[in-house]
């Protein structure tokens, strides 16, 4: 059965970083993926003000999404003034109705930058209200259900203290790193500002270590790891094991 995913995380390149060899397995397999950003990522650049940044962002993280059949959308919050509140959640509310997706991959709860965390608990608390028939929003109609929920690691697999936040299960996505990494080389732009900020001299380096990292945890080369959110009443059926099928580590 052709199930619908969702990839929402803050920024663009995030989703390629964390969840791009998942969704390069789930897009083979011929499921249909949609990816968001919160924000164009008006703010990642030093050379380009505002706007001009953002336009880029927006045709790289696009062109990232093709490359595997995905289409991309940009949900048009602002770097650094992603909040929860209701404003916020009712438009995140709007977005998924509008989508209509089966499962949902996002950011951790804990990670290094604030727009992950407040991606994290807006998409949480959207997926609870997006079945709500008397939450209003804007023209799409409310779900029949809660979709199934899923947090991507964190930024190193660490939260802000350092400490490591371990994976419920990962998937391995060792034939499919490639593509993973063609997906965030698509971000060019980003190159000199995580210099500049990150002191990150290779970001495509850098995501091989960390990818790498997490596949050692579990036993492979390469891994992304995932947990899934099953407190009531979210879904607790392991969808997202399921369709990632032989790639599962357990």
């Amino acid at each position: 059965m052709t199930r619908h995913i969702l990839s929402i995380h803050a920024h663009p390149d995030d989703m390629e970083i964390l969840s791009g060899g998942t969704l390069a397995i789930l897009a083979e397999k011929g499921h249909r993926i949609t990816v968001v950003t919160m924000t164009p990522g008006d703010c990642g650049s030093a050379e380009h003000d505002p706007d001009k940044i953002a336009g880029i962002r927006r045709k790289e993280a696009a062109f990232a999404a093709q490359m595997i059949g995905a289409e991309y959308i940009c949900a048009e919050f602002r770097d650094l003034a992603i909040f929860n509140d209701d404003m916020s959640r009712r438009r995140v509310v709007e977005l998924i109705r509008s989508i209509r997706p089966d499962l949902i991959l996002t950011s951790a709860p804990t990670d290094y930058h604030c727009d992950h965390e407040a991606t994290s608990v807006l998409v949480r608390d959207a997926c609870f209200a997006v079945s709500a028939p008397n939450y209003k929003t804007g023209d799409a109609a409310p779900l029949d259900a809660i979709p199934h929920l899923y947090y991507m690691d964190s930024i190193e697999g660490t939260d802000r203290d350092g400490k490591p936040v371990h994976p419920e299960f990962g998937v391995d996505i060792e034939p499919y790193f490639p593509k993973k990494r063609d997906m965030l080389a698509a971000h060019a732009s980003q190159r000199n500002w995580l210099m500049r900020q990150h002191g990150m001299d290779d970001y495509l380096r850098t995501m091989e270590e960390w990818t790498h990292y997490r596949g050692q945890c579990l036993g492979v080369k390469y891994a992304e790891g995932f947990r899934q959110y099953k407190h009531h009443p979210y879904p607790t059926t392991p969808l997202l094991q399921e369709l990632v099928g032989s790639a599962l580590i357990r």
